[in-house]
């Protein structure tokens, strides 16, 4: 078990889901009510305790790096206009202690792919891996709740961890779900997973925790990447590298409090800005309002 302090988000994809608002803009910056949904996920990173931000992404993706840059003429005129609310949200994207580097994806070969491409940077640390498309809102509380529960079984078990979310038994076939020998996983829960199927139908289904696109990964997930073969679609999948890994390692399942969004395809970013619309403390009481009347 080394520090862990490294996050591998993979923002390469076309956004095919989303088109044609994908077209010119990066689906990861579409924007969930006044943030866009790849700074969600950073700041999600960020408050876990990971300070080194690694982007797997590609041309026509700068956007993205640009936003977490800093725009010294935006700036300038916020201070110069006495805008100090504004220019504290533009300024403080990112604290002074978190830093991002990007890599290249050159082809869309898959997610096990995409994570490979990031090696370089990540070394011999354990890391994480944030799928961009999904939100995590936590009511009440903390957004990070979640993956901060993930990082603190990760340091007291040593395990790897992969995050779930109870889904219906007639959805199963939709997601990857994860075999815990039929032990029960209640929510805020960890059970160690003995298999991973990939969208199952429900009478075959060992259970109904759905991979929700949150990880906390070994170095050696690395070298299992390397020999990892194309399967589903063609594509080199991180999926088919962690049935590797389950035959020599402990990972386990986290059981989510909250609930995902996936951002990725139409009605699941329509969902996210409601449900974050009504959260946030300059829109939530008069979007609720507004609700209320048209319901």
């Amino acid at each position: 078990m080394s520090m862990l302090t490294k996050v591998v988000i993979p923002v390469a994809g076309l956004g095919t889901r989303v088109l044609p608002a994908s077209k010119a803009i990066p689906k990861e910056m579409l924007t969930v009510v006044d943030k866009p949904v790849i700074q969600h996920v950073v700041e999600e990173a960020v408050k876990a305790g990971f300070k080194e931000i690694i982007l797997v992404t590609r041309n026509s993706k700068s956007a993205i790096e640009d936003h977490f840059d800093t725009h010294y003429e935006l700036e300038s005129e916020l201070a110069r206009k006495g805008k100090d609310k504004i220019l504290a949200a533009v300024k403080d994207i990112l604290p002074s202690d978190v830093s991002i580097t990007s890599v290249r994806q050159g082809r869309p070969l898959g997610l096990g792919h995409a994570v490979l491409c990031a090696a370089p940077v990540v070394g011999q640390d354990d890391f994480a891996v944030m799928l961009p498309d999904m939100l995590i809102h936590n009511p009440h509380t903390d957004s990070s709740t979640d993956f901060k529960a993930m990082v603190d079984d990760y340091h007291q078990s040593g395990a790897a961890q992969i995050m779930v979310e109870a889904v219906p038994f007639e959805h199963v076939e939709r997601y990857g779900v994860v075999d815990c020998a039929g032990k029960p996983l209640e929510a805020g829960q960890s059970q160690t997973i003995v298999g991973m199927v990939e969208k199952p139908p429900q009478s075959e289904a060992p259970s109904n925790q759905a991979i929700v696109g949150r990880y906390i990964l070994p170095a050696r997930v690395m070298e299992l990447l390397k020999e990892t073969q194309p399967g589903a679609g063609g594509e080199i999948q991180l999926t088919d590298a962690l049935d590797q890994l389950i035959k020599e390692a402990t990972i386990h399942a986290y059981s989510m409090t909250g609930k995902t969004y996936d951002c990725g395809n139409k009605l699941g970013y329509l969902q996210a800005n409601l449900i974050f619309g009504l959260d946030h403390p300059e829109t939530g009481t008069e979007f609720k309002a507004f609700l209320d009347g048209i319901v």
